[in-house]
């Protein structure tokens, strides 16, 4: 069984140029964010941030945007005029979208936008983003939409059960054998979280070993999220994407447990990201 490693991992950082301007490096979208999840968009979009990318943007209900503009001056925010990615809403989205290298869906995202979310992933499966989805964006009817595309499905075991129909073993082989079948079969990368997680495109599959139980605070799969769209908004393919990230947010995880034990938050995690990926730096002229 394949086990992501720090050599997998380095050949999937790109080299900036000495010359590099201002968004070259990458733009990230973070479609998500609702009155009880605000938090959530805002965690992807820092952990993009501290990934290396350029600039990284929030589409977030107007209602809450103040609060999220609050929580940093890095972020630019978007204040959308429904609490549900509407079509409407969605259509403001697409004017932004060729500028954008990559999109991550679904963090803190209200339900019942089901019309805007997949507005947005024809679009950008079109433009030939990268496309991260979560939470709310994962359910049945979205896995005919993004088969093919430069798409990262991030499901837990339960919304695994809700997207696929069926269980997720207990023991890891069983875990490795579901995830390659429905990856084949759907043409997507599924990236399964739990205590090992398990990564495929359908072609090939990785585990990851990195993490802590520390880990199962709220937000780190929103973390996830957004270093899986840095490295799409670097040109990775899915896969190569998906492994290298939870590989990297693995790490991040055991450093700040290594500091505060068992008592880490999300933002701790954001925070050890460069320390993470400070080794795989590389300037070029």
């Amino acid at each position: 069984m394949k086990v992501v490693d720090e050599g997998f991992v380095k050949n999937c950082i790109r080299p900036r140029r000495a010359n590099s301007h201002k968004g070259e490096n990458g733009k990230v979208m973070v479609i998500g964010g609702s009155w009880l999840y605000h938090g959530a968009p805002f965690l992807s979009a820092m952990a993009s941030l501290r990934c290396g990318v350029d600039l990284a943007y929030i589409a977030a209900p107007e209602k809450i945007a103040t609060a999220i503009r609050a929580l940093s001056p890095n972020i630019i925010v978007l204040p959308l005029s429904d609490l549900k990615l509407t079509r409407g809403v969605a259509k403001r989205i697409l004017k932004i979208l060729p500028e954008i290298d990559s999109v991550v869906i679904g963090p803190g995202l209200a339900p019942g936008g089901e019309a805007g979310i997949e507005l947005v992933v024809k679009e950008a499966i079109t433009l030939g983003k990268g496309v991260v989805l979560d939470a709310t964006a994962l359910y049945p009817e979205i896995l005919e939409k993004v088969s093919g595309g430069r798409v990262v499905l991030t499901p837990h075991a339960g919304e695994f059960r809700r997207v696929f129909g069926r269980e997720v073993p207990s023991e890891l082989d069983g875990r490795v054998k579901l995830v390659k079948e429905e990856a084949e079969k759907n043409r997507v990368t599924i990236l399964l979280k739990g205590r090992f997680d398990v990564i495929s495109d359908g072609v090939e599959v990785v585990v990851n070993e990195t993490g802590t139980p520390a880990m199962t605070v709220g937000g780190t799969g929103d973390v996830l999220a957004g270093v899986i769209a840095s490295l799409l908004a670097w040109g990775n393919d899915p896969f190569k994407a998906a492994a290298s990230a939870a590989w990297i947010n693995g790490r991040a995880g055991e450093l700040a447990a290594s500091r505060l034990g068992l008592h880490i938050l999300a933002t701790d995690v954001i925070d050890a990201l460069p320390e993470v990926l400070r080794r795989f730096d590389r300037v070029v002229e």
